[in-house]
């Protein structure tokens, strides 16, 4: 199972990409858990994650959220700016997936 959390300001945001990360991963019968929270809760379910997905609102957090999850081998990036916009699940959950560890 890859657990992707996403992270923006208020956790809802990312609400309707998580769902169509989901439903692609479904659809292609892939192990995959996708989720949104708030910044704040970020820290607090670090030993539940794979990947660290920053929607671009929140970008100015991906210094502090590097700072907080690389050491402990959890890669972190922002959502690609056309790809949130649009809601592309597909093209997310691919971004997400390729920064997994294999």
């Amino acid at each position: 199972m890859v657990n992707i959390m996403l992270v923006c300001s208020a956790g809802m945001s990312t609400s309707l990409l998580v769902s169509k990360m989901n439903k692609v991963a479904k659809e292609k019968g892939m192990n995959v858990n996708v989720f949104a929270v708030a910044e704040a809760d970020a820290k607090n379910i670090m030993d539940k994650i794979d990947v660290v997905l920053l929607g671009p609102q929140v970008r100015y957090l991906l210094p502090k959220m590097k700072e907080l999850m690389e050491p402990k081998g959890i890669p972190v990036d922002v959502v690609d700016t056309i790809n949130y916009g649009t809601m592309n699940g597909e093209k997310v959950l691919e971004q997400a997936l390729s920064m997994a560890k294999n």
